[in-house]
């Protein structure tokens, strides 16, 4: 029996934020859909069933066979999981007469309750939900309510812990302490996993799979790429053979910039200039999806020519991280449907004859960069904000061509170095510049123009999958705009973004 858990998802915005909340106390951690339960249980010791969009009510809502799960593992159900194990169980489950969604307090019922040790009583929760509990199963203890739910948590039989509340998010004051009762006072669970720990693993597990084959690595400059790199070298040393591709999507200067940082941490690398290459291919093309499509297409086939110069390389080395896998199943292989590919997701077409190695895969973006900092990487490349694989392509609404991306380069120039120079950047998850299709009037000297706009974007968040907009001081933004509109020929207008996500999303396309 492995010191792992298994987190079986309904289809929750909020599953994500359980798994990172339980490897926050140091204890590993994997997310599956509800229809692709793992045929190996062994590797597990304790289960998570997350909340859903669905109503156990509806006739075709997510089910498990939870006799045989339950019997196997001390089970912690929240909001969903808990009605459906009501449900199933014999209780009873109908629409709440009342709105059950934000803060509530947390009434104990039961002294001694493992789950609750050491909570307090009255203390603030989260609901988020719009069936209600109305009668538990037999079997089943009431542990705690609130002012206008009566079953808010409650046990089922021996070691099932059933939460009508979402104990991961930060409005649940004690949240933390709750998942870590259940991890390691009901699941005897070991808070082992640290990055040390993942860096000792996963290096073995390499030197294990890739032997003394080759392994080419696409780097982008961000954090995934150069952890990924970092832990790969450690592996194989020179047998990794790293490319860093120029797209002429990447930032301004960026390209030698960063191609000099990687040669000072002794990593085998080569730069190759293909922007001509993604110009052509993107020339006429609007969709932002379709934009994504090509500019994948076209960097693996820059990787198959560039591998064909090395001898005997067996696999394709990728930084990919645990949201990018979560967020590219489809709706038909899980809960959660797509809301947009990403370029490194989804293997490698069948005429490029090299396997994958994806070291990072099971890391969440904050987990990345403690990685990194175990591995003593540079802090300039962990503190860099992500920037998306297909770079500013989609940051420019509309047509990608040479003109457009040499524009919004001095533009993002401008606003990334005004906010280091400002000590803003570090306080920032992420930082950029759109350029949008949009002309109009302005006033410059006497002249009348008819000029571009751009909108600038910062948000602050922890793993890109929620975030907020970040309130910048007014006058740097002032400071910013003139900057732009004064150095930047075609742009005449600047504006602010302050969407958070959802509803939007992090990039505008």
């Amino acid at each position: 029996m492995q010191n792992n858990v298994l987190i079986l998802d309904f289809g929750s915005q909020y599953t994500q934020l359980i798994a990172r909340r339980v490897r926050e106390l140091n204890v590993y951690c994997e997310i599956h859909p509800f229809n692709k339960i793992p045929k190996n249980l062994n590797y597990f010791k304790a289960l998570i069933l997350s909340g859903s969009p669905y109503s156990v009510r509806e006739p075709n809502s997510p089910r498990v066979n939870l006799n045989v799960l339950l019997d196997k593992f001390p089970t912690l159900a929240v909001c969903y999981g808990a009605q459906l194990i009501a449900q199933e169980m014999g209780g009873l489950v109908s629409a709440s007469n009342i709105r059950e969604y934000g803060r509530a307090n947390l009434f104990l019922k039961e002294k001694n309750s493992v789950l609750f040790d050491g909570i307090s009583n009255n203390t603030q929760v989260w609901m988020s939900h719009s069936d209600t509990i109305k009668k538990l199963p037999d079997n089943s203890s009431l542990l705690a309510s609130s002012d206008d739910v009566e079953n808010v948590a409650y046990r089922f039989l021996q070691n099932v812990y059933c939460l009508q509340f979402h104990p991961e998010v930060y409005h649940t004051v004690e949240g933390k302490k709750i998942l870590e009762n259940f991890l390691t006072k009901i699941s005897s669970l070991k808070q082992t996993w640290t990055p040390d720990s993942f860096i000792d693993s996963t290096i073995t597990e390499l030197r294990e799979k890739i032997g003394s084959d080759k392994v080419i690595l696409g780097l982008s400059g961000g954090v995934d790429s150069s952890v990924a790199a970092i832990l790969l070298h450690n592996a194989i040393g020179k047998n990794l053979h790293c490319i860093f591709v120029n797209n002429g999507l990447l930032r301004k200067n960026e390209f030698n910039e960063v191609l000099d940082q990687y040669k000072e941490m002794d990593l085998n690398i080569s730069g190759v200039d293909y922007s001509e290459e993604f110009y052509n291919e993107l020339k006429g093309v609007s969709d932002p999806e379709k934009k994504r499509k090509i500019i994948g297409r076209v960097f693996i086939e820059a990787f198959e020519k560039e591998s064909n110069k090395i001898k005997n390389v067996n696999w394709l080395g990728q930084g990919t991280i645990y949201p990018d896998v979560i967020e590219s199943i489809s709706a038909t292989g899980g809960p959660s449907a797509t809301i947009k590919s990403h370029h490194n997701v989804g293997g490698l077409p069948d005429f490029m004859k090299l396997e994958v190695v994806e070291p990072l895969k099971l890391l969440f973006k904050d987990e990345v960069r403690r990685v990194g900092k175990s591995l003593n990487i540079d802090k300039k490349i962990l503190g860099r904000h992500p920037f998306p694989g297909p770079g500013l392509a989609i940051r420019i609404l509309g047509e990608v061509n040479k003109e457009n991306v040499q524009m919004l380069q001095e533009v993002d120039h401008i606003f990334i170095q005004g906010l280091k120079e400002a000590d803003l950047y570090d306080k920032i998850w992420q930082a950029g510049a759109m350029l949008l299709p949009v002309k109009s009037v302005g006033v410059m000297g006497d002249e009348r123009t008819y000029e571009k706009c751009v909108a600038l974007r910062a948000v602050e968040s922890t793993d890109g999958m929620t975030a907020d907009w970040v309130d910048l001081p007014h006058k740097f933004l002032q400071d910013i705009s003139n900057k732009i509109i004064n150095r930047v020929k075609g742009v005449n207008r600047v504006v602010y973004d302050i969407s958070s996500k959802p509803p939007a999303t992090i990039e505008w396309e």
